[in-house]
């Protein structure tokens, strides 16, 4: 019997390695990495800055993209935006992703079976690569100070319902109801999310305008291998 469980939090990676592991940080993370990769940019993640530092002395003029704890880290090129990335010509170069949450959430599913970036912009794309290749499934939020946030549980409930609909059985409970929650809701849903509420009053409603516009547009699926993405 193939099996899907919605979780959330790194910390909760652990709990799921004996299956795959796909990562959802709707806000802003993952959809930042989907949308790079898209372009044809290699992207690396990373869980600290203490590895992004090596990482980028390795590579050929990396493009530092990231936040910790909301604010950019000092060399860095880019913040954690989806909607800067998706306009910059220079896909050339190499992109190290550092994020709060969601780059740890991914790099904590190391020794997993395969590990997945996943957000709003390639549901289906996930869905039928997940139906075909894999017999358990842990689809993991990366929360937010503590809290499980409306995007995340959107992202996580969106693609655990495709499996669903595929033939897997939810885990728990909780999958269940989290999948009946959200099943068919609008994108602008996650509108009374705190992490909106932070794009908004940070100034950076151009993510958030980004994320509602583009939703299951992108064909493809990436996991991670050792910290880069590549093509699944």
């Amino acid at each position: 019997m193939s099996t899907v469980v919605i979780d959330v939090f790194p910390e909760s990676v652990a709990l799921h390695r004996d299956g795959a592991i796909v990562g959802v940080d709707v806000i802003r993370a993952t959809t930042t990495a989907i949308t790079a990769l898209a372009t044809g940019r290699r992207v690396f993640v990373v869980p600290s800055l203490e590895m992004a530092v090596p990482l980028a002395a390795r590579l050929h003029e990396p493009l530092l993209v990231g936040e910790l704890g909301g604010n950019m880290p000092y060399g860095f090129h880019v913040n954690n935006s989806p909607a800067s990335i998706a306009v910059r010509a220079d896909v050339e170069r190499p992109m190290i992703l550092l994020s709060t949450s969601g780059t740890r959430l991914l790099t904590d599913g190391i020794g997993a079976e395969t590990v997945y970036a996943g957000c709003l912009r390639n549901v289906s794309a996930l869905v039928r690569h997940l139906a075909a290749n894999h017999d358990r499934v842990a689809v993991i939020g990366a929360g937010a100070r503590g809290e499980f946030r409306e995007e995340d549980q959107l992202g996580t409930a969106w693609i655990a319902g495709g499996l669903i609909d595929a033939g897997f059985e939810p885990a728990d409970a909780s999958t269940r109801d989290l999948v009946d929650r959200w099943r068919g809701v609008s994108i602008e849903s996650i509108l009374v999310s705190g992490s909106v509420e932070y794009l908004r009053s940070s100034g950076q409603l151009d993510d958030l305008d980004f994320i509602l516009a583009h939703v299951d547009d992108v064909d493809g699926v990436w996991a991670l291998h050792d910290v880069e993405l590549l093509p699944a």
